[in-house]
């Protein structure tokens, strides 16, 4: 009867476990899974990297030591959330007061480089905020963007659909992160955020550095 027992705890462990993963992860380009957790102090996300702007100049982090960057990861086919989310990043901005705003980098990558040259970044960029710098590259070097940032991403088909088409979607996780002017994590703004919340948390942020 014990042994039982324990079985049945184990289990229902285990399932919860598994749930909260998934609602961290944030999967979907189209219909992410939303949360209420919202992080500080110490993660394993951002890093180094290496990728070239809609003017077609390479940028690191490098570039961006100083000032908080607020990271978005998507792409310009992105026919809901993208969109969605860079409008709310973007007035959230205007939202800062002058000196709060003016220490905050948006910056929007790619997980779809195939697609997303320079030119098709350039075109799309302007239509969300004028300070935001949007980011492609190489495969490589936007995969390896997207790992230091704990970012899931993956081609989706629909069914039939030669996987050779490219006329796909990405299926990605939807964060928007907060990185400090030490390049680390501060936190991050969970999908469907208002402006107004994102506005609220860069201020305590940065008001409290």
């Amino acid at each position: 009867m014990q042994r039982r027992t324990l079985l049945v705890v184990v289990a229902i462990v285990l399932v919860l476990g598994i749930g909260f993963g998934y609602r961290l992860l944030g999967v979907g380009g189209h219909a992410p899974v939303s949360s209420a957790v919202t992080s500080t102090g110490t993660a394993s996300i951002g890093g180094s990297f290496e990728l070239i702007d809609q003017a077609g100049q390479t940028r690191t982090e490098q570039d961006f030591a100083g000032k908080y960057m607020l990271v978005y990861f998507g792409y310009t086919f992105c026919p809901d959330v993208c969109p969605t989310e860079l409008q709310a990043m973007s007035a959230g901005l205007d939202l800062l007061d002058a000196d709060v705003a003016q220490q905050v980098q948006p910056i929007f990558i790619t997980v779809d480089p195939e697609r997303d040259d320079v030119e098709a970044m350039a075109s799309y960029v302007p239509h969300f905020h004028d300070r935001l710098i949007g980011l492609t590259g190489t495969e490589a070097q936007t995969t390896a963007a997207a790992k230091a940032y704990r970012v899931y991403y993956a081609k989706a088909f629909d069914e039939g659909q030669a996987e050779d088409s490219d006329a796909y979607l990405m299926d990605h996780s939807s964060f928007i992160y907060l990185m400090g002017p030490d390049g680390q994590y501060v936190r991050h703004f969970n999908y469907g955020e208002t402006p107004e919340n994102i506005a609220a948390g860069i201020t305590k942020v940065v008001e409290n550095s």
